[in-house]
């Protein structure tokens, strides 16, 4: 087998998990706004986060993911004087409340491939009803794309793949789009991530190029409160993208006066999920287990991922109710 096209099979194996160009994150529920724009400022506090992600722990070339994102949104927080019709003065918001904004940096490492990049969101949102919220985000993310060569060993040191764009590393832009559907009891979202489908060249002219596929995301769950205290939150996200099969994580959580929460998943490409978390003041700390019932198991100390959160604003940043963390 020729030396690119191998590595281009290497590349593919590397990215079987989801098919993941993108990285998976199992407290998805905890910090939305990462696979969602739509998500920025729904709460209507100052969120700032920081995940850490190791897949399958002593497997050379796992998957490795970190971010720092921050959302907020625009409340009516200052007056200016506008004239009414019949010319008197009336104090009105110079906002109406109704934009988010948030961004997030992130470095993302998968088998051979190496992505370090940002996104800035925009988020709209309007109120369907007193209680039930929509929202639409658009997002811009650029990244530096690039092939890890310290990861692959080279007889011959004219091999083409070494002066390849790739090993240097690309810039690739791209866009996001979410919607969001938030209430007191339940919230839905959907997202397609990588609109513009990046093209990248591997190897040499002989080669195709490989395309940065869309991904779409769809999550969803509902609370069943049990006294005042006392939530049982069932729960699923679908991932998909235009070249693999769908992919689902469901499960349930229970949380208590939203100070303490535990839960429980399955992953349908063959994997449990358990997560637990507390909060602490306005900090909030996530820890997520999983253990793939796949034979790579026998081999990793599992997949670790630990959420550090700070929600910023007091009861007069708040909207009519609180989306839970």
């Amino acid at each position: 087998m020729r030396r690119p096209a191998f590595i281009f099979l290497l590349f593919l194996i590397g990215n079987l998990t989801f098919g993941q160009q993108l990285p998976l994150y199992s407290q998805y529920l905890y910090n939305k706004f990462l696979i969602n724009p739509a998500v920025a400022g729904s709460d209507g506090y100052t969120s700032i986060n920081m995940t850490a992600r190791e897949q399958w722990v002593g497997y050379s070339g796992a998957p490795r993911t970190f971010s720092f994102s921050m959302q907020t949104r625009l409340l009516k927080k200052s007056y200016k004087i506008k004239q009414s019709r019949v010319k008197r003065q009336v104090y009105r918001p110079k906002s109406d409340g109704k934009v988010g904004l948030g961004g997030y940096i992130f470095s993302d490492k998968n088998g051979l491939v190496q992505r370090t990049g940002f996104q800035a969101s925009y988020a709209y949102h309007m109120w369907l009803q007193n209680s039930t919220q929509l929202s639409m985000g658009l997002a811009f993310t650029g990244y530096h794309f690039k092939i890890n060569e310290k990861e692959i060993n080279f007889e011959d040191p004219n091999e083409p793949w070494l002066n390849n764009d790739l090993r240097r590393g690309i810039f690739v832009p791209d866009v996001t789009f979410g919607a969001y559907l938030l209430n007191a009891n339940y919230s839905f979202g959907f997202s397609a991530v990588q609109l513009f489908e990046a093209s990248a060249k591997i190897g040499n002219s002989a080669y195709k190029n490989f395309k940065m596929s869309r991904h779409y995301y769809l999550f969803g769950s509902y609370d069943f409160s049990s006294g005042s205290y006392n939530v049982i939150q069932p729960s699923f996200i679908l991932m998909m993208s235009e070249q693999l099969k769908p992919l689902a994580d469901i499960g349930v959580s229970y949380s208590y006066n939203q100070d303490f929460w535990t839960g429980l998943a399955y992953r349908t490409s063959g994997a449990i999920i358990a997560n637990l978390g507390v909060k602490y003041k306005n900090i909030f700390i996530g820890y997520a287990f999983d253990f793939t019932l796949q034979e790579i198991q026998r081999i990793t100390y599992g997949t670790h991922e630990i959420t550090l959160a700070l929600k910023i604003g007091d009861n007069s940043r708040k909207y009519r109710w609180l989306d839970r963390y």
